[in-house]
């Protein structure tokens, strides 16, 4: 059974989205489902002009219109992915569709297509970049590398970036209510996952209180998965209470955003949109396209905005909130006139505000992996054996259990690089390495229940993939149009520095580890295959194979005033202008370990509750 074949079997899901008629709001009124769109070409007033209906951009709207006092508009170039992408924006097991990293495949209904510019040090390799282009953004676009996972730094790691920003606000112990206000957590339903055992989770990291997303588990326990947290134990990794406590470091199951009744994707669309869609003082522009933010004196005042091509204007009285993600948010920037002045003068911008950062610093956290054949099943057989796809289908329709309710692997583990493998590493990179925080874990292992490598059989397989957490390469996002139609121009520039190299070899080589330990490979390794074993030979294949963890961030990065990398304060503002905020991934000062959809969250929040506040 093909990928195509078994998402057409299983039938749209219902439940996601509201009824097609009137929606009952909170004081009992009524509302037309229409009357939540923005009217065609008509130009608008609003509080508040919200560009990005991601993430970030919804959990903002849900909570500025929670004041009734307050009206916003939110501009989004896509459309809800339960529309354009069928089901498989829905279903956790579906988390590759249309996301590797090869040019052609593209989804353009959920997806942007970008492509990065050539990249000399990955043999001249362009590359597909995902991003989000639908209500619900990055989190709803890309499973196929953030898995839904729902992780947070390393309390260290936010250590870093309240003194780097100078505000301790964003050090764990502040930051951790806002990260449990969205969160509703559901313990695991151990009757539905099969033999993973007790699944241990600190229900401390959450809060009775939080809502609306949410936070669970997979009602499915992989059988790879008993074998690889026996492999991270005997090799020294402690299985630790999940990812969510501030620290990372160790062996655990992911939490991920899935909603537990339904084992589908709770996102920032399913949880924040639908809460407040039945406001008032809430409309939204789908497929309309924001081409530049509107100035006066310095002050934003609107949003140029296209429908179909036809322009027109929604002006904010009161702010423009750019979240847009760590590609077209500095492209809106500099496309308005704000950024490095040199590359605006180029294409006869004019300048408001002269801010260098603007698109630099672009953080990643890039993956490459290994591949065998298993003695034990793996979601493979959803691809390959027609009856354990269909056993699995009638499990997830009927009873919202088994292998189509697992994103990515059931286990995965964090952790420093040990010494029998660091001892590999040149003096100059471990004093690079120790410039992390010392709770910062340099890689993240985690096993797919499939391979990224092409097949022609109908075996079970295992890709164990390396991520690199502690980069030292960092990217950049530029412009060489002023229509905010075409795309941006994006160089990730991963491996660039002999540290990361060298911290690439020695993950490949903790993987085979691990895949050693685990014992259930079956015949020789099947991807890149017994025969590359040297450093070079390793360095070689990484180059060829090294892909996006759609993890981008950082491109409008926090800082101090004054600071010439910084893009906007520690509220989101951004310098040299006023009334106009960047509240998105992009304004991370750095890509802190672990996934950042959950810090992403956080920082909505807690701007959102800046806004509020005055």
């Amino acid at each position: 059974m093909s990928f195509k074949q078994l998402a057409i079997h299983l039938c749209l899901l219902g439940g996601s989205m509201a009824s097609w008629g009137f929606f009952q709001g909170a004081n009992g009124s009524t509302r037309l489902l229409g009357s939540s769109f923005g009217r065609f070409a008509t130009n608008q007033t609003f509080d508040y002009v919200i560009v990005g209906g991601g993430t970030a951009g919804l959990t903002l709207a849900d909570r500025l219109t929670q004041n009734g006092s307050l009206s916003v508009a939110v501009v989004e170039a896509g459309s809800f992915y339960e529309i354009t992408n069928s089901n498989l924006s829905q279903i956790p097991a579906f988390d590759f569709f249309y996301t590797s990293s090869a040019t052609t495949g593209i989804q353009p209904l959920i997806d942007w297509g970008i492509i990065t510019s050539p990249q000399a040090q990955l043999k001249n390799r362009e590359l597909h970049y995902a991003q989000g282009k639908c209500f619900g953004g990055g989190i709803c676009r890309l499973i196929a590398h953030t898995y839904e996972v729902s992780t947070r730094g390393s309390a260290g790691s936010y250590q870093q970036w309240a003194d780097q920003v100078d505000d301790q606000s964003f050090n764990f112990s502040n930051i951790l209510p806002f990260f449990q206000k969205s969160v509703t957590f559901t313990a695991p339903d151990l009757a539905k996952r099969g033999d993973g055992g007790p699944v241990l989770f600190d229900p401390s990291a959450y809060s009775p209180s939080g809502k609306p997303l949410r936070v669970s588990y997979a009602n499915y326990w992989a059988p790879i998965a008993t074998f690889l947290r026996n492999a991270f134990g005997s090799l020294g990794l402690q299985t630790i209470a999940g990812f969510n406590s501030g620290n990372l470091i160790g062996c655990s199951e992911f939490t991920s955003a899935i909603d537990p009744q339904a084992a589908t994707r709770s996102s920032s669309e399913t949880a924040f949109l639908q809460a407040s869609i039945t406001r008032s003082n809430l409309m939204l522009y789908q497929q309309t396209l924001a081409n530049r933010i509107l100035f006066e004196n310095k002050m934003a005042v609107g949003v140029s905005v296209s429908t179909a091509g036809v322009p027109f204007v929604l002006s904010a009285t009161k702010e423009v909130i750019l979240s847009a993600g760590a590609f077209r948010s500095p492209q809106i920037l500099m496309i308005s006139g704000i950024g490095p002045a040199e590359a605006l003068e180029s294409l006869d911008i004019p300048v408001i505000s002269d801010l260098q950062g603007v698109g630099q610093n672009l953080n990643d956290q890039p993956y490459y992996g290994v591949s065998v054949r298993v003695n034990v099943t793996t979601q493979s057989a959803l691809f390959s054996d027609p009856n354990f796809a269909a056993q699995a289908t009638s499990d997830f329709l009927d009873q919202q259990k088994g292998p189509l309710t697992l994103p990515g692997g059931s286990v995965a583990a964090f952790e420093k690089l040990p010494q029998d493998l660091r001892n590999n590493l040149s003096n100059a990179t471990v004093a690079e390495l120790s410039k992390f925080p010392s709770d910062w874990p340099e890689l993240e292992i985690l096993p797919l229940g499939s391979t990224t490598a092409e097949t022609n059989d109908t075996a079970n397989y295992m890709e164990l993939t390396i991520a690199v957490l502690t980069t030292t390469s960092r990217g950049n996002v530029t412009i060489n149009s002023t229509n905010a139609s075409d795309n941006p121009i994006v160089s990730p520039n991963w491996l660039l520095t002999t540290a990361d190299q060298e911290l690439a070899v020695q993950g490949f080589k903790r993987a085979r580890q691990v895949i050693a330990s685990a014992g259930i490979s079956v015949g020789p390794e099947f991807s890149p295959g017994p025969s590359v074993q040297t450093d070079s030979e390793i360095l070689e294949y990484i180059k060829e194979t090294i892909a996006p963890i759609h993890h981008a961030s950082a491109t409008n990065a926090m800082g101090k005033s004054g600071d010439s990398a910084a893009v906007v304060d520690t509220q989101g503002r951004v310098f040299g202008v006023s009334s106009l905020r960047v509240i998105d991934v992009s304004i991370f000062p750095f890509l802190p370990p672990g996934h950042p959809q959950a810090t992403v969250y956080m920082l909505a929040e807690k701007l959102a509750d800046d806004i509020l506040d005055g």
